[in-house]
């Protein structure tokens, strides 16, 4: 449900940037540190979009990778421990006798 979730709003994302893009095809001075150049907005607008999703997606995949060497180890050691739990023996249970009753006075008499 979270991925379905996640699938729509890129959608509705995806399709507000060509709203956007189609509209704004007007031709517009792009500045960068060695130049300038006229452009048309509609490239602008995608080319950020696009190294947006490129840069968004380099971080998470960065973050599965550490999760995922997380999980490993924390896989190793639960496997450590439950090795050192099996050299254990395991402990009988402790039966509780009846308690012992005193000697009612017929069983005094008879002693």
């Amino acid at each position: 449900m979270k991925g379905q979730s996640f699938f729509i709003l890129g959608l509705i994302f995806a399709l507000i940037i060509a709203v956007l893009a189609v509209t704004n095809n007007d031709p517009v001075q792009f500045n960068y540190v060695f130049g300038s150049q006229k452009w048309p907005l509609i490239l602008i607008i995608l080319t950020t979009a696009v190294f947006g999703g490129v840069v968004a997606a380099s971080l998470s995949f960065v973050k599965i990778v550490q999760l995922r060497g997380q999980v490993k180890q924390k896989n190793k050691r639960i496997a450590e421990l439950e090795e050192e739990i099996k050299q254990y023996k395991p402990v009988e249970p402790v039966v509780e006798e009846e308690p012992i009753q005193p000697a009612t006075r017929t069983e005094r008499a008879q002693l």
